[in-house]
């Protein structure tokens, strides 16, 4: 079975919005890494997570889903059903290990678990599967917004409800067979149930992904100029409007805002996503990435570097070894998160000239492929 293509013949959009992905989500993840309440912010951490709310949050998450259903059906086309499914599977596993041994928030996992849907949708055509992705994330949204409406939003209530704030049960002198235990225990209920409820809207966007496969809107950009157009006059500006009302929403303590954030987060999510691939197709369409080196890079080793983002966050943060938990504001997260995601950039540059593939990249790959591809 042929390995994937070398990097020469790549097509460098790809690995750019993936590059850039894995950055902007990390300055989201930060939240869960080091504990700090959203509605609880003020001063320079309030405009930090403002700032997060508008640009990040539920954006570059909708980049990387898409992209995982781009990879994932042209696998399916490439190279069949059986790789398909032993790249998943060890996929799954990965995630399972990253989510049980180290962080609950591995969206690898659900991702391997969910892309399985492909395998159903490997025939339809293009306007087939924007009419799937419509269908589920249309509906997925509608259930988010009733559920808000249903506890209280948009009337007066006497005695206002506590937010959920869904940050992981962490408390401090945990030890880490403690928090091991207690993830486990929380396993069924945060993967598979979690898999459950966001399903519909992450096989929406892996149905988006694979339409584009199978369009070539990320291997051919410069056919696509005129939509990558209206990508940025119009999905862009009501994702940015939306990723405004989301900050409001995220001001608020109630549990009635605190569930529309969600529909609104992903929702003005998947607009300035599209915006912002719009933007890098035009530019990628008139040959202009040539700049962005260091993002593709970052794409290259994008799941080595989503791993080592845990390691180092959990710990500086969690109870077992830094033990800042609690003690830091959006502000200084979020310049934490730059800092650290630009040092990973220049790190990928080094390794793709010296390396080709990151290591975590490589031992998939042998897995799946076998040895030789790995080299």
């Amino acid at each position: 079975m042929p390995a994937p293509a070398p990097v020469r013949e790549r097509s460098p959009l790809p690995d750019v919005l993936r590059g850039l992905a894995i950055v902007g989500i990390l300055t989201v993840n930060m939240q869960e890494f080091s504990g700090y309440v959203e509605w609880r912010q003020s001063g320079l951490d309030r405009a930090a997570q403002v700032l997060i709310d508008v640009f990040a949050n539920g954006r570059f998450i909708s980049i990387f889903a898409m992209l995982f259903g781009w990879g994932a059906y042209g696998l399916l086309q490439r190279h069949g059903a059986v790789i398909f499914r032993r790249r998943h599977l060890l996929l799954l596993a990965l995630g399972t290990a990253h989510h049980l041994l180290l962080w609950r928030g591995d969206i690898i996992g659900l991702y391997a678990l969910l892309a399985w849907a492909l395998l159903l949708l490997a025939r339809p055509s293009v306007r087939g599967l924007l009419a799937v992705a419509a269908g589920l994330g249309g509906w997925w949204l509608l259930t988010g917004v009733l559920a808000a409406w249903a506890a209280g939003f948009g009337r007066a209530v006497e005695v206002e409800a506590t937010r959920f704030s869904g940050l992981p049960p962490i408390r401090p002198g945990l030890d880490y067979a403690e928090v091991l235990a207690r993830r486990a225990a929380d396993f069924p209920g945060d993967y598979f149930a979690g898999a459950l409820y966001n399903g519909p809207w992450v096989i929406a966007l892996l149905a988006l992904g694979a339409a584009a496969a199978r369009a070539g809107l990320l291997t051919h950009p410069e056919r696509f100029g005129w939509l990558f157009r209206r990508f940025v006059v119009l999905a862009l500006p009501f994702g940015l409007l939306l990723g405004g009302l989301l900050a409001f929403l995220n001001t608020r303590t109630d549990l009635a805002a605190g569930l529309l954030a969600i529909p609104v987060r992903m929702s003005g999510g998947l607009l300035s996503a599209l915006g912002y691939v719009g933007l890098l197709g035009l530019i990628a369409a008139r040959g202009g990435l040539g700049r962005w080196g260091l993002f593709a890079a970052g794409g290259r080793l994008a799941l080595t570097n989503y791993l080592t983002q845990t390691v180092v966050m959990t710990t500086i943060f969690y109870p077992y070894a830094g033990a800042q938990w609690g003690r830091w504001g959006a502000a200084p997260a979020l310049a934490l998160a730059l800092a650290f995601g630009t040092l990973q950039l220049l790190f990928s540059a080094w390794w793709v000239r010296r390396f080709g593939s990151g290591p975590v990249e490589r031992l998939l790959r042998r897995g799946v492929y076998g040895r030789a591809s790995a080299q």
